[in-house]
């Protein structure tokens, strides 16, 4: 008889080699085997840990999203007035949210899935709800908001646009939305 192998961070490796696909083939392109190979654990692991794999998605764009909140809140918590608000948003869209592939991937991957299925959906409400909190410590609601999706909208467009994009375009554009 076999004896089980204690495995204690199993699900966490699991949670990150999903991810870990997704970035290379897509959601599309995830399967349960496919995950195990690249988390390195049996096959028969992923249904002990994970009841189907919209579970398994839904654990592991949560864990994306909220990392990427949590660097999204270390860069603004920093800031103490609108205008070190500015610099941080124009680090964070310039240095930080465009620096990795696997971020710019994940995020269109979650947003497909959030667009066509409301369990996702609730994923990206959550994350956008913590962004606009963060911002809200320095600015109203509605500012956050416009603040929160020209973020995002600038993040996707820079990332996706062959040529290097201007740091004062962006600049000028935060400063218009906090009427600097």
């Amino acid at each position: 008889m076999a004896t089980r192998r204690y495995d204690p961070d199993r699900r966490d490796r699991i949670i990150d080699a999903t991810l870990a696909v997704i970035a290379e083939g897509g959601v599309a392109g995830t399967s349960h085997r496919r995950v195990a190979d690249h988390a390195g654990v049996p096959l028969g692991s992923m249904t002990y840990h994970f009841t189907s794999m919209d579970e398994l998605l839904r654990e592991a764009f949560t864990r994306f999203a909220t990392r990427l909140s949590e660097r999204f809140a270390a860069r603004l918590e920093a800031a103490t007035d609108l205008d070190a608000l500015a610099t941080a948003v124009v680090h964070l869209v310039h240095d930080e949210l465009t620096t990795g592939a696997d971020d710019l991937v994940l995020t269109l991957e979650l947003y497909t899935l959030a667009a066509r299925q409301p369990a996702f959906r609730q994923i990206t409400h959550d994350w956008m709800r913590r962004s606009r909190e963060v911002l809200e410590r320095l600015v109203d609601a509605r500012t956050a908001y416009e603040l929160d999706a020209l973020i995002e909208g600038l993040f996707i467009h820079i990332s996706l646009d062959p040529t290097p994009r201007d740091r004062a375009v962006t600049r000028d554009a935060v400063r218009r939305i906090l009427s600097l």
